[in-house]
């Protein structure tokens, strides 16, 4: 399958994609405080329409499974929905278990941030999620230009064909003008090493 890149230096496509990266900012920050109540990072993560909270790295053994689902493959503990009670505890040691899972769960929900939805933003740029879903894409936006690499190709006319005659169409891009891969390639590279000067 091939991909298809494009660039737009319309204003309001370049401030949607901005958007979403400063919302994407804003998400991580919540991550971070979430795992700071407690007591170890969360992972972030992502599926194809969406940025979400992971598990939790605790530091601790067996200790945590009445609260916390088992490690998965690199150390990140999701909550239980419901506790897990050892076999011959007292009633008096299983109310505080409980009652302590009662507060893990609503210290979550108090400070899990919402899914960022990353296909609103799509669709803000008028772009046909259907076709995300199938071939995938990726926003950045660099110096005040948006860069798009694609699964799909769009094309305006055919577009403007198909949003007047009311049929789907896999959208169009304001402003939006087809590129070579190495410019694209170039824009990421620039887009990667600005995120690590800022995190520096």
């Amino acid at each position: 399958m091939s991909d298809f890149f494009y660039k737009s230096s319309e204003p309001e496509t370049v401030a949607i994609v901005r958007d979403f990266y400063v919302q994407k900012d804003m998400h991580r920050a919540q991550l971070a405080v979430l795992g700071s109540m407690f007591g170890g990072k969360v992972a972030p993560m992502r599926d194809i329409t969406s940025h979400f909270a992971g598990g939790v790295k605790l530091t601790g053994g067996t200790e945590l499974d009445a609260h916390w689902c088992r490690p998965d493959d690199y150390g990140y503990r999701s909550l239980r929905s419901t506790v897990k009670l050892a076999k011959g505890m007292s009633k008096e040691d299983r109310a505080a278990i409980r009652a302590e899972h009662e507060r893990l769960v609503a210290l979550w929900a108090e400070h899990c941030p919402k899914r960022l939805s990353s296909h609103e933003y799509w669709q803000r740029l008028v772009v046909n999620t259907g076709h995300l879903l199938m071939s995938g894409g990726i926003k950045l936006e660099v110096n005040g230009t948006a860069y798009f690499r694609l699964g799909f190709q769009i094309n305006e006319a055919e577009h403007l064909a198909n949003v007047a005659a009311g049929t789907p169409s896999c959208g169009w891009i304001d402003g939006a003008v087809e590129i070579v891969a190495s410019e694209y390639e170039s824009a990421r590279i620039a887009k990667v090493k600005a995120v690590e000067v800022s995190n520096a």
